[in-house]
């Protein structure tokens, strides 16, 4: 049997009980197909790049699946099929991977950090920053500086004739 990566994007406003829902329908789907789901990681509601089907952000769920091919098209075809799933895509691949995914492990990363909380950030912060000698700012800076005088525009309305 063949190994895969399957990860999906589910609606944002769907709770996460309905998301997990979600997962054990398909998982179900593979089960009876033949095949079987491994690890299943929930990254969570996550802002995404561009609306998606009017949705700003959506739940991401990862799935390892052994399974035969025709059991991944069922799944899929039943992925296309419902409201509640924005997008999916499935990798192939030789071996799955031991322990969290990278997402996982930013995750855990951001957490020993302190987060995105932590103000502590060294010496310098946004409000003392070094912006160097500019000198002096006009307004004719702003526009582009002096262009001389504008000439009427021809044909048209209070314009030279």
């Amino acid at each position: 049997m063949a190994l895969y990566e399957h990860v999906f994007l589910a609606r944002q406003d769907l709770s996460q009980q309905q998301v997990d829902a979600l997962v054990e329908q398909y998982k179900g789907v593979i089960a009876a197909n033949g095949g079987s789901v491994g690890r299943i990681e929930n990254w969570g509601l996550k802002s995404l790049t561009y609306r998606v089907k009017k949705n700003r952000k959506a739940y991401y769920t990862l799935m390892d699946i052994t399974c035969p091919p025709a059991a991944l098209n069922e799944m899929e075809r039943q992925m296309g099929l419902s409201e509640d799933v924005l997008r999916f895509l499935t990798i192939k691949v030789e071996a799955h991977e031991e322990g969290p995914s990278a997402m996982m492990q930013k995750r855990e990363e951001r957490s020993e950090r302190g987060g995105f909380g932590d103000r502590d950030r060294g010496p310098r912060s946004f409000g003392d920053r070094d912006r160097g000698d500019r000198g002096p700012r006009s307004f004719g800076d702003r526009d582009g500086g002096d262009r001389g005088p504008r000439r009427p525009r021809e044909n048209v309305e209070g314009g030279a004739e």
